[in-house]
């Protein structure tokens, strides 16, 4: 990378952190979407809508039941870096449902990580600096050093486990079916956001 791609870059995250939110605007933000029966993102059809609606029941069920381990808040409690966690996502998108409760009950773990979350299609730039296979797959987690600005790593859009199922299903079946999707979130359900957790356990190196 240049130092021309390389200042790009910083310059794109740091216009897109002076957009991010909480995750509890994120969360009055999708209640306020499901009471107008409408979706974040640009394309506005119904199926997004009822996504959404669904998104928004089961975010408020994670953040009831997600609980990390006496361990897993020690190391987050430890940890000595300074660092931003810059989601980007969108209302309707059944992974980050999922994912950013946890991301969220982690970062509350530790006074030096930031959450912040932009929508993906109001970041273009942004998403299309850290495409996943040439898409833009979402949820995406792009951790930035707060000292430097430099990118340090990046997560999703699925935690480790269920990206290695949907790999698997693709190599066999060539694309994702209906009723893959349904098997996704019932291992979600199942796994209860500890591989989540685990992943990024290893992303901090705590």
């Amino acid at each position: 990378m240049t130092t021309l791609e390389h200042t790009s870059i910083k310059n794109t995250i740091s216009d897109s952190l002076q957009k991010g939110i909480s995750y509890q605007e994120y969360r009055n933000l999708v209640r306020d979407l499901v009471e107008k029966e409408s979706n974040s993102g640009d394309d506005k059809t119904e199926a997004l809508v009822n996504y959404t609606m669904l998104n928004d029941r089961r975010m408020k069920r994670w953040d009831k039941t997600v609980k990390p381990s006496q361990e897993v808040v020690e190391k987050f409690s430890n940890f000595k870096g300074n660092v931003t966690w810059l989601v980007i996502t969108e209302s309707w998108c059944g992974d980050a449902a999922h994912v950013i409760p946890v991301l969220n009950k982690l970062a509350e773990l530790s006074d030096n990580i930031n959450l912040k979350l932009v929508f993906r299609d109001e970041n273009p730039e942004l998403m299309d600096q850290f495409l996943t296979n040439g898409g833009r797959a979402i949820a995406k987690l792009i951790m930035i050093d707060n000292t430097t600005g430099d990118v340090l790593d990046t997560f999703g859009p699925r935690p480790s486990e269920a990206t290695q199922m949907v790999n698997d299903y693709k190599t066999v079946h060539g694309k994702l079916t209906p009723e893959f999707k349904e098997d996704l979130q019932l291992w979600y359900n199942k796994n209860k956001g500890l591989n989540i957790i685990s992943d990024m356990v290893a992303l901090l190196g705590v």
